[in-house]
């Protein structure tokens, strides 16, 4: 107990956070640490998710003698800039290795940005649904997230007008994910221009994340933004976490379509820094000119689970998926018969499925799931039949 008269600690409103264990996550927790066999179809993390890393070909690359040399460089190391201008190339984009900026994570990236373009109190504009993560990057940073809506027919849409309608003379860039996270659309060309227009129109900069651009399905393809013209400032993030499928190795970057004073001014925040390491800078040419044998690992994952899953649910009507186009993740729409805390807590407890509701990435309304694609395909089928059987009960 805090003594009578003795002020507060003064910890930030910034970092003031509900941290009470919700039931889900309490529950969760309490089933694995007894060991209770769960069908975990939230599974995001590639490592654990059963896929082949050749020791040799992942750690090879940190033995690298030129690491033993300390030569900080804000922007990151020259060699490990020109591999990513390289990765780019093969996305038919040309980006010269001084307009990269290497950082540890997209969240980073995203910190730099925020640095750069708002002062507190500034908005950022995003769709939604997305990635829960945003909410706390941004309120670290002291910007405020203002959402637009992406609304499905058919497959998921723009909602230009209600962007429109967010901007306000505190608005300072516009956040798209491509694809998106979890509906898993490209933005089209005909929405790509229409935003670059209305960043002109506003003075916004335009923030892209493409760390699922690599994972498109069969049928479909996006193109990078970092192809073809840039009429606005324009940031492209992306990274080793789903490039690579090394979440823990801790290397990102932005690719920067700007004036030369935005990239000075980046280089000085990430000058304050200095948080990429050099064992990291110096490996990352080899994981990433060895990315295709995790990525061809990781789309044979998604496409038989996505082919599972549609086997499963064309045996009944009252669980169907939306459409999905790329990423890691697919959305069903299930009978909205009670909140979805509690149908994900009843799905844990009845059926052992860990399940994540559509709320946790901003979907309006009831009815929605989201579930990874990453599962390794006994779990995820054994997690969806689950899921389906519970429905069915109902």
């Amino acid at each position: 107990m805090q003594p009578t008269g003795t002020r507060r600690f003064p910890w930030s409103a910034r970092t003031q956070w509900d941290l009470v264990e919700t039931p889900w996550a309490r529950n969760l927790a309490r089933l694995r640490a007894e060991g209770v066999q769960l069908w975990d179809l939230t599974a995001s993390n590639p490592t654990h998710c059963g896929f082949d890393y050749p020791a040799t070909a992942v750690l090879a690359p940190l033995s690298n003698p030129s690491a033993l040399r300390y030569d900080p460089n804000p922007k990151g190391l020259l060699r490990a800039r020109q591999s990513v201008s390289l990765y780019y190339r093969d996305h038919g984009a040309t980006v010269d290795p001084e307009q990269i900026l290497l950082t540890t994570s997209t969240s980073e990236a995203y910190s730099f940005l925020f640095r750069l373009l708002c002062d507190p109190g500034d908005e950022v504009l995003i769709g939604q649904p997305s990635y829960p993560l945003f909410d706390f990057l941004a309120r670290l940073d002291d910007v405020r997230l203002v959402p637009y809506e992406l609304f499905y027919d058919h497959g998921w849409h723009l909602d230009l007008e209600a962007l429109r309608r967010s901007v306000t003379p505190r608005s300072r860039a516009v956040v798209v994910v491509h694809p998106n996270n979890p509906t898993g659309h490209f933005t089209r060309q005909a929405d790509r221009a229409a935003l670059e227009a209305l960043c002109r129109e506003h003075g916004l900069a335009l923030i892209v994340d493409e760390v699922f651009l690599d994972y498109a399905l069969p049928g479909h393809a996006g193109e990078s933004f970092a192809a073809g013209s840039h009429p606005v400032p324009l940031f492209v993030l992306s990274g080793l976490s789903k490039v690579a499928a090394l979440p823990q190795m801790k290397a990102a970057w932005i690719a920067c379509f700007a004036q030369a004073e935005a990239l000075q001014r980046l280089e000085v925040i990430s000058d304050t820094f200095l948080s990429m390491s050099a064992p990291i800078q110096c490996a990352l040419p080899a994981w990433l000119a060895g990315r295709a044998a995790p990525q061809q690992q990781i789309r044979q994952r998604l496409q038989a689970n996505l082919a599972m899953l549609d086997v499963i649910l064309n045996r009944q009507t009252l669980v169907t998926r939306l459409e999905v186009e790329a990423g890691w993740y697919a959305v069903l729409r299930v009978p909205g018969l009670q909140p979805e805390e509690e149908t994900t807590l009843e799905l844990l407890l009845d059926r052992g499925v860990v399940v994540h509701p559509g709320g946790f990435y901003g979907f309006s309304g009831q009815g929605w799931l989201v579930l990874s694609l990453l599962t390794p395909d006994r779990d995820f089928r054994e997690g969806v039949e689950a899921t389906v059987r519970h429905f069915k009960g109902h």
